[in-house]
């Protein structure tokens, strides 16, 4: 019997498949496809995350379904996230299967000083009410005893094959070459290693204690998109090379003809202003810590080279 489902074969996907199968556990890693390299104790398989009765049927006798999907295009959110809330939402009703999500910091919005547990969600932007929706629907229903679910959010992520602003540009760096980053690089911004999100989400799961409420994944103490750049630099041996900013007025232009540009204008006040995650509760209450900065510089770079 598989006893844990992922669903998103991403970074976060894999990270967490991997982490379960090396502690032994029968684990299903699913995406649209179906396809990926081979991981000893991981089945691959393929699902529609917006296929209410696929998913179900996909998570019949397992103990744990992980929620890891994110759609790629921002454009397509408002189509692609209602189906899968329901889907997800469905899926853990009828299994009795612990629904754990990866989730992220948009729902807070703009806020004054670190974001910490608890703080309501009151972002006025489009995506971000679609992700809290799903959040509220998934607490509302563990409170009525309809499922049991536990939430981690991360900040943007680093170590995940350039999945985040961060990783994108880091390829670039590492071959000397400038790079371009938006909104104000020297604002301090949190940044969240996928290693220890899978490790806070894998924790949370197993812990009945953790249920029923949004917890934040381990992360490190803020650090400017130039400062995370240049840290990857020196973690490589190399010269910190210059960073600079995509113009906001050249980025608007682009956005007349790329929606996907567009879309970013709505969260832009994460790179223009602090964005700090704390993250001191979580990892009280789950006795985990952030992998220190220094290895995760050193880990991404390996990765990346490798």
């Amino acid at each position: 019997m598989t006893e844990h489902v992922v669903v998103g074969a991403g970074a976060t996907g894999t990270a967490i498949a991997r982490r379960l199968a090396g502690a032994g556990a029968e684990v299903a890693l699913l995406s649209r496809s179906g396809r990926g390299p081979e991981r000893a104790g991981v089945r691959r398989g393929a699902v529609d995350a917006q296929d209410a009765d696929a998913l179900t049927a996909a998570t019949r006798g397992a103990k744990v379904l992980y929620l890891c999907v994110n759609p790629p295009r921002y454009d397509q959110w408002a189509q692609q996230w209602p189906p899968m809330t329901t889907a997800f939402l469905a899926a853990a009703e009828t299994t009795g299967a612990l629904l754990a999500m990866v989730g992220n910091l948009y729902p807070y919005g703009p806020v004054d000083g670190p974001m910490r547990e608890g703080l309501p969600d009151r972002a006025p932007g489009a995506k971000a009410k679609l992700r809290a929706a799903l959040t509220a629907e998934a607490l509302a229903r563990h409170e009525a005893g309809r499922i049991r679910t536990v939430e981690v959010r991360a900040s943007d992520f680093v170590g995940s094959s350039g999945d985040s602003h961060l990783d994108r540009v880091l390829p670039r760096a590492l071959s000397g070459r400038p790079v371009r980053m938006i909104g104000a690089v020297d604002q301090p911004h949190s940044w969240t290693y996928v290693e220890d999100l899978a490790s806070a989400l894998v924790t949370a799961a197993g812990s009945e204690a953790a249920w029923g409420r949004v917890w934040h994944a381990p992360t490190n103490p803020p650090r400017s998109q130039r400062e995370a750049v240049h840290d990857h630099c020196r973690a490589a041996g190399i010269e910190p090379v210059p960073v600079r900013v995509v113009p906001h007025l050249a980025l608007r232009a682009a956005g007349l003809v790329q929606r996907q540009l567009a879309e970013l204008e709505e969260t832009r006040y994460q790179f223009v202003r602090p964005y700090v995650l704390d993250s001191a509760a979580s990892e009280a209450a789950l006795g985990l810590r952030p992998t220190p900065w220094d290895e995760v510089c050193r880990a991404n770079v390996a990765r990346l080279r490798g």
